[in-house]
């Protein structure tokens, strides 16, 4: 890193309400709890790393992302029964596209080596807490405050499909020609070298854009590139164990 650059330290990890969040978004969490959306408003939710920002640049009503899990939204969303997406990534993809963004991003505290990472993971000691307990809220409650609960995989695979049942979700009435244009535009490739997506413009400081880049690969099934057999066969135990309570159709490949 250049002499030059401010050095940003590292966030510290506080506990809210049983999550790990960075200081600076802790402190400030009284305030987004108190947030009263609009009841035009959409929000799109995710676990960090796990996709979708296709809907970001549409004309009012606002578009609203957030990381928070399930008990952490702002009740005014379930109130106001406002729509709201969730996009969920299996695991341990998640877990590879995490641990590569923790070593990009030098405000997130440091990742540490591959081995305990994936201890970190499991466990939630990362920044926005459990993947299971984060992908588990919404699952289990997707019909009560209709979400339309989405798997990155799927928008891998047939991204077409899934812009239909998001512009149906939204009520929304499109051409072929427009989702065409959607399906395109929404491409990896595409959003790879699109700005307002991949954060180049964050500057150094924030972002070493010389380790990693914001939109690495995007590809189901990268995480056997990374887990030995051993990390692999301990990572489905303990993932049987924290999801067994529910059936979610994750898939780790195509």
């Amino acid at each position: 890193m250049s002499e030059n650059h401010e050095i940003i330290p590292r966030s510290v990890l506080i506990p809210i309400q049983g999550v790990l969040l960075a200081d600076h978004i802790a402190k400030n969490y009284d305030a987004v709890s108190a947030f009263c959306p609009d009841p035009s408003d959409l929000l799109i939710a995710t676990y960090p790393k796990a996709g979708l920002d296709l809907l970001a640049t549409m004309d009012p009503p606002r578009v609203i992302k957030t990381h928070l899990q399930f008990h952490l939204i702002p009740k005014g969303f379930w109130e106001n029964k406002c729509k709201v997406i969730y996009v969920a990534r299996n695991a341990k993809d998640n877990l590879v596209s995490y641990f590569h963004f923790n070593h990009m991003n030098l405000t997130h505290p440091e990742p540490g080596p591959w081995e305990g990472y994936i201890q970190k993971f499991m466990r939630g000691q990362v920044p926005w807490g459990s993947w299971y307990d984060h992908v588990k809220g919404y699952w289990k409650e997707r019909e009560n405050k209709n979400i339309l609960f989405l798997f990155y995989e799927d928008m891998n695979e047939n991204p077409r499909r899934e812009i239909e049942r998001i512009m149906k979700y939204l009520d929304l009435s499109l051409s072929d020609d427009v989702i065409s244009r959607i399906v395109e535009l929404t491409s990896f490739k595409n959003m790879r070298t699109n700005p307002m997506v991949n954060y180049s413009f964050i500057p150094e400081p924030v972002f070493d854009h010389s380790r990693y880049t914001f939109m690495r690969k995007g590809i189901v099934g990268d995480w056997k590139n990374h887990f030995t057999p051993e990390q692999a066969g301990a990572f489905d135990e303990d993932y049987e164990k924290q999801m067994k309570e529910v059936n979610i159709p994750f898939r780790t490949q195509l």
